[in-house]
């Protein structure tokens, strides 16, 4: 399902091991993580209920520069990034920035079109590695 830039896919896992399964297909190509984010527990910190839903950043210079080198501000939704969360009905999904949405959002060009479109490829591969069975 895809919706103002963002696609969601269903997965067959809880939120926590899709997170999981996520690291193990980036992982080896080289991508790094650089957080993990607990928002249930953050909002269980405060006394304030959440479904899981968990949100990580990750990705490679390699991939990320050439947006920015081609306009700045591309930074502002690299690295990239990745939510999975559990719906009302128990459900859950693996959601993501669609690289197309990055580059129309800053008006990205031919000098980094190549890469958007290799980033783009490489996240469609990893979040269904990650959400199916």
């Amino acid at each position: 399902m895809t919706d103002n830039g963002l696609t969601s896919i269903a997965s067959a896992h809880s939120v926590a091991e899709t997170i999981e399964r996520l690291v193990a297909a980036i992982t080896p190509l080289g991508m790094n993580v650089f957080a993990r984010i607990d928002h249930a527990a953050g909002a269980a910190s405060i006394g304030m209920p959440l479904r899981p839903t968990l949100l990580l950043l990750f990705g490679n210079p390699k991939g990320g520069t050439p947006l920015m080198q081609d306009k700045q501000t591309a930074g502002i939704d690299l690295p990239l990034k990745a939510l999975a969360w559990e719906d009302a009905d128990g459900k859950v999904w693996l959601s993501y920035n669609e690289t197309s949405w990055i580059a129309q959002r800053h008006g990205l060009g031919a000098a980094s079109a190549a890469a958007v479109t290799a980033i783009a490829a490489g996240l469609e591969k990893v979040t269904k590695a990650a959400a199916t069975k």
